[in-house]
């Protein structure tokens, strides 16, 4: 028998909506302000899985110009019916205020791979929508949010019929299920077994109270009965489980091996008690009571880390390299923009071949155009590095390796240029919008030439390095708190995870250059011990 290590997808990776198509597995997951939009993981087994794609490519489809952070896609939700995809997912405008902005919208393919279509508008009654198909029929779920005064702003889960010939919504608007006393119902997920109509939600929060909660009844619209034993899965009252934030969750049937239940769930590091990992995605094997409810493995209600998996052929995918040496005329998988895909104003990787160019837009504060593209991170020790060429010629030129979480909370080892100094080498922090130059003062470096900008992470701790490219790299700055890149530390609240990448600025309006020639991401092998590096640090 196999088993499932979680959590599976590493690294924000949160709100999974799992889903088979014959011998595949998929599950989607909420990317925010980054694009493109949604990632969908691949598996065969349940137990190896990669990133296969993300279809919401194009700005016709997701358009996230000026979005705070941690708005954009909200909790997708993947299907397949009749030979055909369907992904519906909510592109959240305004979470500033309490009348929020929640358009929600379906794109189809025939082929998860895509293409996929332009998007189908359905409605701004809240987020979290979903669809559920029966007998030719498409039903749209979501949660209800309502602003008015002492209302709860989570008012339950509502459901419309979906008419997808026709591009629109039919039929009255009704609400099938309130929650129960945990609050904050959303997540909605609906199933059929056994002439029963099963409504998976999420209730409690998105932190540590987080939970799932079962419903269920005879007919499609309700009303729907909450399971009498409570949530069937949370890790509110077990503070010390190494899963934490156990809810939203989705579930799949593995013909001749039972049900998984795919859940979101957080690693907080132990001494800080943050997640810069963000939330991330978990399997749990799940059964059926002789009453009809559902249980977590076997009746525990708790999100263990390995799982019993069903036994299918193992079908592990290649490993990615360590380094990426940008041949190719595309970013490579792993990287993202924030909010809008870059042009060739901003990015290439044909102009100069074996290199990325990035050209200087907008601050590192911006929500705009920032010339940034990112990965990750997906343990709680890597590496990651770059060599960079870049002629900086006035203190508004920067470019460099950035650790970050949103534009408000980031660690930036940048080069640049200071009169009377020339080329040099500073870090830039940013905590909550706070700006910051820890450095008691930039550092000179050698005019022209390849430099190569390194950053460790072990945990809560965070050292910068650098030095010419083929020499020993020295450290520079202090040692930062790495868990500010995480939920708990933002403040009014936020929803992905750190990420590492590069970037570059020219705030004259220039758009001078710079050109990276590798970037590489290391994570521990698998006695966590060593490193496979290029580099001599």
């Amino acid at each position: 028998m196999t088993t499932i290590h979680n959590p599976i997808l590493r690294g924000f990776n949160p709100d999974p909506s799992i889903l088979r198509v014959g011998e595949d597995y998929y599950i989607a997951t909420s990317t925010f302000e980054w694009f493109p939009g949604v990632q969908i993981h691949h598996s065969r087994d349940l137990v190896n899985w990669r990133l296969l794609t993300r279809p919401l490519d194009r700005v016709s489809q997701l358009d996230m110009a000026g979005h705070h952070a941690s708005c954009g896609v909200w909790a997708p939700n993947l299907t397949w019916d009749a030979g055909t995809f369907y992904l519906v997912y909510t592109d959240v405008k305004t979470d500033a205020a309490e009348i929020k902005d929640t358009h929600n919208y379906v794109v189809t393919a025939s082929s998860i791979e895509g293409p996929w279509s332009n998007p189908t508008y359905l409605h701004s009654h809240g987020f979290d929508p979903s669809l559920f198909h029966e007998d030719g029929r498409h039903w749209l779920l979501s949660m209800e949010t309502d602003y008015r005064k002492g209302r709860s702003r989570f008012a339950g889960i509502v459901m419309q019929e979906h008419l997808p010939a026709e591009h629109r919504l039919a039929g009255p608007l009704t609400r099938i299920f309130g929650g129960t006393s945990l609050g904050k119902t959303e997540g909605p997920n609906l199933y059929k077994k056994d002439g029963w109509y099963y409504l998976i939600v999420a209730e409690g929060g998105t932190s540590y109270g987080h939970a799932v909660t079962v419903a269920r009844s005879r007919s499609v619209t309700g009303p729907y009965e909450a399971d009498p034993a409570g949530p069937v899965l949370t890790s509110r009252f077990h503070p010390l489980d190494p899963l934490q934030k156990a809810g939203h969750a989705s579930l799949v049937e593995v013909p001749g091996s039972g049900w998984y239940m795919a859940h979101l769930c957080a690693r907080p590091i132990a001494r800080k008690g943050r997640c810069t990992l963000g939330r991330e995605t978990a399997l749990q094997r799940v059964s059926w009571t002789e009453d009809g409810w559902l249980r977590v493995g076997p009746e525990t209600g708790r999100a263990a880390v390995d799982v019993a998996g069903p036994g299918l052929p193992s079908h592990p995918w290649p490993t990615s390299p360590a380094r990426e040496e940008f041949d190719a005329p595309q970013l490579p998988l792993d990287f993202q923009t924030l909010r809008i895909p870059l042009g060739p104003d901003a990015l290439s990787l044909t102009e100069r071949p074996g290199f990325l160019r990035l050209k200087g837009r907008e601050s590192i504060g911006s929500r705009h155009v920032q010339a940034l593209v990112a990965r990750r991170q997906q343990a709680f020790s890597c590496r990651a590095a770059t060599c960079l060429e870049f002629d900086p010629t006035h203190f508004k030129h920067s470019a460099g390796l950035i650790c970050l979480y949103d534009q408000e909370n980031l660690f930036y080892l940048k080069l640049g240029f200071e009169e009377g100094m020339g080329r040099m080498v500073e870090i830039i922090t940013r905590i909550n919008g706070t700006l910051d130059f820890p450095l008691a003062g930039p550092v000179l470096i050698s005019e022209g030439g390849r430099w190569v900008l390194a950053v460790s992470v072990d945990y809560d701790r965070l050292q910068f390095s650098h030095g010419p490219e083929g020499g020993p790299l020295a450290p520079i700055g202090e040692v930062f708190d790495a868990s500010i890149l995480s939920d708990e530390h933002c403040r009014e609240g936020k929803f992905t995870g750190a990420f590492v990448g590069l970037c570059c600025q020219d705030l004259t309006g220039g758009r001078r250059h710079a050109d990276f020639d590798w970037f590489e991401y290391e994570e521990p092998d698998a006695d966590g011990l060593t490193y496979i590096s290029h580099l001599q640090i």
